[in-house]
């Protein structure tokens, strides 16, 4: 007993030591809230079973998605709820999570049904609702019920998210068809750490819009519509990564052979391209500031120049990502490369590419948050 009694201690001293570490990212709107029971969603959850001797992790539990039988499930990240394809089905997942609950188990308030295998380049799981334990409308704290319209990702475009340790936060999207390279951990904060690639990825370069625990966030439109955009997963001191959500649905809906969506219960995704060509977001209250947003036919070309030389960039050491965002002027596009400046290497860049800027940006490693 007095060893369990210690495991519990000294976990509970942990947590409260990363819990610190994460305030200093700065607590957005409402964020105590996300960490409390709470039957919205964009608020603190996990696996169970998501611990070590030493520690016990959680992060967010996004979104409720319906398959097309009207099932609801929790959406989130496969390290959040799958622990990183090691759960089986059935596994339970509580609302706070572990981390929020001196490493108890509180409210049970799902299943663990599945997940998309990582490396099918999305992180996403989801879990069966239990009946009366979530808001069964879908609320997110501090947005509201998202939109049911799949917003496909453009740079500049403005966007907003609801997470256990930043809660709302809002910025815009720096790059898209990003390649990046992100680091994993088999256990929690325990095991062998190992690195996933993923191709066209959304980054939001800002160092507000999250931090670790924030994983399984819906990242949706900064707008009166909330539409779906992207589910966070990792990022570093200065980024967020999200994969596009239209992806993440079809990845999953293969993966576990039913049709997934938000609003009405399955169906055909819709899809919109919101703020085209040239044009720029509306003025919204809290947002950090507002970019430009790239011609379709900047992007096309920029996106073509990167594919013929994505390979050879992603090979430079020290680079960790990839994509296409905004360059020197507006309306100009730019390769973007993300470079690792813990790795004591620099690569060697161009500073154009058959005509197309390219643009460094130094981080810290992309981890998953």
């Amino acid at each position: 007993m007095f060893r369990l009694k210690a495991m519990i201690v000294f976990a509970l001293l942990a947590s409260l030591v990363l819990f610190s570490s994460l305030l200093t990212a700065g607590l957005a709107d409402g964020g105590a809230n996300h960490r409390v029971r709470n039957q919205h969603f964009g608020v603190s959850g996990g696996n169970i079973n998501d611990h070590s001797s030493a520690f016990c992790c959680s992060g967010t539990l996004g979104a409720l998605v319906k398959d097309s039988a009207n099932n609801q499930y929790i959406l989130s990240n496969n390290h959040v709820l799958a622990r990183s394809d090691q759960a089986v089905a059935g596994e339970d997942i509580s609302q706070p999570g572990l981390i929020d609950n001196g490493c108890r188990v509180s409210t049970l308030v799902a299943d663990f049904t599945g997940a998309a295998p990582l490396g099918s380049n999305v992180d996403a799981a989801v879990a069966q609702l239990r009946a009366g334990t979530m808001d069964s409308s879908g609320f997110i704290e501090d947005i509201g019920v998202p939109g049911s319209t799949i917003v496909n990702p453009s740079v500049g475009l403005s966007v907003a998210k609801s997470g256990r340790t930043t809660g709302f936060t809002t910025g815009t999207i720096g790059s898209i068809n990003t390649s990046v390279s992100v680091q994993y951990q088999r256990g929690c904060n325990s095991g062998k750490k190992f690195t996933v690639s993923y191709t066209n990825q959304v980054i939001i370069n800002s160092s507000t819009f999250s931090a670790g625990g924030d994983s399984g966030s819906l990242i949706v439109t900064n707008n009166a519509s909330h539409n779906p955009v992207a589910l966070l997963y990792a990022g570093s001191s200065s980024s967020t990564i999200g994969n596009p959500i239209g992806e993440v649905l079809t990845k999953l809906s293969n993966a576990l052979g039913r049709t997934f969506s938000f609003g009405g219960g399955g169906g055909a995704i819709a899809t919109t391209q919101e703020g085209q060509a040239g044009g720029r977001q509306p003025f919204v209250p809290g947002l950090e500031r507002v970019m430009p947003l790239l011609p379709q036919q900047a992007t096309d070309r920029a996106s073509a120049v990167l594919e013929v030389h994505r390979a050879n960039l992603m090979f430079q050491p020290g680079v960790i990502g990839a994509g296409v965002g905004v360059g020197r002027t507006d309306n100009e596009a730019s390769i973007v490369i993300y470079v690792n400046k813990e790795s004591g290497q620099r690569p060697i860049l161009p500073t154009d590419i058959e005509g197309i800027p390219v643009t460094v940006i130094l981080t810290d490693p992309f981890i998953a948050f």
